[in-house]
């Protein structure tokens, strides 16, 4: 078995709830596979810094059921305790109306698809319901019981009682609860002086945290004495989950030379999924990571670049000073190296990039346009179709992605990369993104998971790169 993280709501607690079992956890020397529900990046950072195992996203908007199904059980088969975090209130998703004709009267309307009320009913898998305290007594019984009992199949194992005031206030909360027969599973007080700092797109990232042991130290100990570690051990063990055969893309051999492609990762770069790297290794590909703020070149033999998102804006004067990187991508690109950029990255490839004091900061040049920071945040699901062949689509392929920034270009691109709609497709289609040179650039991220066509055509390009690079060299 394993358990899932849920909130009544966003901003309940739930990260925190789920760092301190998993620094509990590890504290005790288990081994801990942690899932967190949706697009976020930032929140499974800390998961893989406290387990020392890449956490997976469960998206089934970005993937699909199945592969919800097939990651979670591939993952946690290797260790001896599963936790899932949550995203946002138990039930909150979006209509499935969005995925699936309204002539199929079969299917039931739900409004909670992706929600981690449907991640926990794939999974088949108990939820705890993290509720916040603060302003509230005697109604947590009305909130627990609503919860418990809006959909039945949903298996409630308990709740934690977050950022409770006093022991008087406990008592209160306690008696209340009484009465629903709904075991207790933690009650933690107000935690003042426990804080992980956050900006503009959440959390700050672990990286750039350097006290971040010692607070996790703090919350390990608060675990140890909050929770009801008698009945929360026998939910989290794994116990024995089949093991999965690999799919016929993962037993794909190499052929030929081995491409090697060049991922920049660093505090400016870091928002990757595990499960992309995972699938451009499998089908081949060696992972070179570089970084454009310290490195002056780029590593050596590479046939393509990734450029994940992050946090280049506040990393801007840095990477601005790092010439020769820049330069070096920048000729990279233009002899016609694919590269897949996504936000942060897009930024980059920008010829400036204009940060929240208004400052100017000279980027790559590929792209004729500047991004600029503001305090309009673009956020939400997308689904996009490709207007014309670049090295990971061809024109036609319609996929879903994910944008969360905080800037925007000063100039449109005179060929889109995608028409794209949000998830009502009630507003007009927008085009965006960008592709020239063999260049794939989007404020889209993706998740390649269930989509294996997407890195393995990214990868035959930078095989074709490759052997047009060598020719070249031979004939000169």
């Amino acid at each position: 078995m394993a358990l899932v993280i849920a909130g009544d709501r966003s901003e309940t607690g739930k990260t925190t709830i789920t760092l301190a079992l998993l620094a509990y956890l590890k504290q005790r020397g288990f081994s801990v596979q942690s899932f967190k529900v949706g697009p976020d990046y930032i929140d499974p950072m800390f998961h893989h810094y406290i387990t020392a195992r890449p956490c997976r996203n469960l998206d089934p908007l970005l993937t699909s059921e199945k592969y919800i199904q097939e990651c979670f059980a591939r993952h946690a088969a290797e260790a001896e305790f599963a936790l899932v975090e949550g995203v946002m209130g138990l039930f909150d998703g979006v209509s499935n109306k969005t995925f699936y004709p309204e002539s199929e009267a079969r299917l039931q309307l739900k409004t909670d698809f992706a929600s981690t009320a449907h991640v926990a009913r794939l999974l088949n898998l108990p939820v705890v319901l993290v509720i916040d305290c603060s302003r509230l007594s005697g109604s947590v019984a009305a909130i627990a019981s609503g919860y418990s009992s809006l959909d039945p199949t949903i298996n409630l194992a308990g709740v934690v009682l977050n950022r409770v005031g006093s022991a008087r206030h406990r008592e209160l909360l306690l008696e209340a609860l009484e009465p629903l027969q709904l075991p207790v599973l933690g009650v933690l007080r107000r935690q003042d002086n426990i804080t992980i700092p956050n900006r503009h797109l959440g959390l700050i990232p672990t990286a750039e945290l350097p006290n971040l042991k010692e607070l996790l130290d703090k919350l390990a100990c608060i675990a140890a004495e909050c929770f009801d570690w008698q009945r929360l051990l026998p939910l989290l063990r794994i116990g024995t989950l089949p093991k999965l055969p690999q799919t016929e893309e993962e037993e794909l051999q190499k052929k030929g030379d081995t491409i090697r492609i060049a991922i920049a990762r660093d505090a400016a770069f870091n928002f990757y999924y595990q499960d992309n790297l995972d699938a451009l290794e499998s089908l081949g590909a060696e992972l070179i990571f570089w970084s454009p703020l310290t490195d002056t070149h780029l590593p050596e033999n590479v046939q393509g670049l990734y450029f994940g998102g992050g946090f280049p804006e506040i990393f801007a004067a840095e990477l601005s000073n790092n010439i020769a990187a820049r330069s070096a991508v920048h000729s990279a690109i233009q002899a016609g190296m694919p590269t897949y950029a996504e936000c942060g990255g897009l930024m980059y490839l920008c010829e400036k990039l204009v940060d929240f004091q208004g400052q100017v900061h000279a980027m790559t040049g590929i792209l004729p346009t500047t991004a600029v920071m503001s305090d309009r945040l673009i956020l939400g699901y997308r689904q996009a179709t490709a207007l014309q062949n670049t090295p990971l689509l061809l024109s036609g392929t319609t996929i879903w992605g994910h944008e969360f920034h905080r800037s925007h270009l000063t100039k449109s691109p005179p060929n889109p990369l995608y028409q794209t709609w949000g998830l009502a497709k009630q507003n007009s289609p927008i085009g965006e993104g960008w592709q020239l040179y063999q260049l794939h650039a989007s404020y889209i991220h993706l998740h390649w998971g269930a989509r294996l066509e997407i890195p393995a055509r990214f990868l035959q390009h930078c095989a074709d790169f490759h052997t047009s690079s060598k020719n070249h060299s031979m004939i000169n």
